[in-house]
């Protein structure tokens, strides 16, 4: 599948007109990238838009005592707005990004992606809304970063990202990246979780037992049910 077929399957990109279709066409490219490896390096010059086809992207940044923090995900459909500010400004990448999964990458030329903002409305749509999912993205975490607890951090994290079995398929040190922290202590807040029968842990996994209990851990007014 080429890499103009692989992003018509998302509603931007459908909507383009024949011309857009054609100069897409002509600069697109796919790259297939594994697990864990760096998509965008802190300091790189970005050649265009990245979009997201297959698997999830991670953006993170790293402090210098060399404890990462993610800053957002990036799902398929989605691209990466620190890597279109760089672009449209002339910027270098001020993040890392990662493929937290397996994940299929297309790479839409800066030439390309300018002249197809400036005449497809589609891509217009796109970029506003890249920008303004992310302002609400960080504003949620500058929330939860001033307001909430350690443990009400992490608990937010399994709740949000633990699958529909209950479980969220991540080491200790995994989830210390995303939530800028060290194993230490996530393996604290998760032993604190698990003697209060709300998770389970076992090794790259950790179970949710109880849902409104450890709702409650967040939102202590929240109704067990609707």
């Amino acid at each position: 599948m080429t890499a103009l077929a692989d992003l018509q399957r998302f509603e931007p990109f459908k909507r383009l007109g024949a011309d857009g279709s054609a100069l897409l066409a002509q600069g697109a490219t796919r790259r297939d990238v594994s697990r864990a490896s760096t998509v965008l390096h802190k300091g790189q010059p970005v050649s265009g838009a990245y979009v997201v086809l297959r698997g999830r992207l991670r953006v993170f940044t790293i402090a210098p005592n060399g404890t990462e923090a993610t800053l957002y995900f990036i799902d398929p459909g989605e691209t990466c707005v620190l890597a279109l500010n760089s672009l449209f400004n002339d910027l270098l990448y001020p993040a890392w990004a990662e493929a937290e999964t397996s994940a299929a990458v297309a790479l839409i030329p800066g030439a390309v992606y300018r002249k197809l903002f400036a005449t497809e409305a589609s891509i217009r749509d796109l970029t506003m809304s890249t920008l303004s999912t992310l302002v609400y993205r960080l504003m949620a975490e500058v929330e939860q970063l001033h307001v909430c607890s350690q443990k009400q951090r992490m608990v937010q994290f399994i709740l949000q990202h633990a699958n529909s079995n209950g479980e969220l398929r991540m080491t200790q040190q995994q989830i210390a990246q995303h939530l800028g922290t060290t194993r230490e202590v996530v393996a604290r807040l998760v032993g604190e979780l698990v003697k209060k029968r709300l998770v389970a842990s076992r090794r790259g996994c950790i179970a949710i037992r109880d849902l409104f209990g450890l709702r409650r851990a967040v939102a202590p007014n929240a109704p067990d049910a609707r």
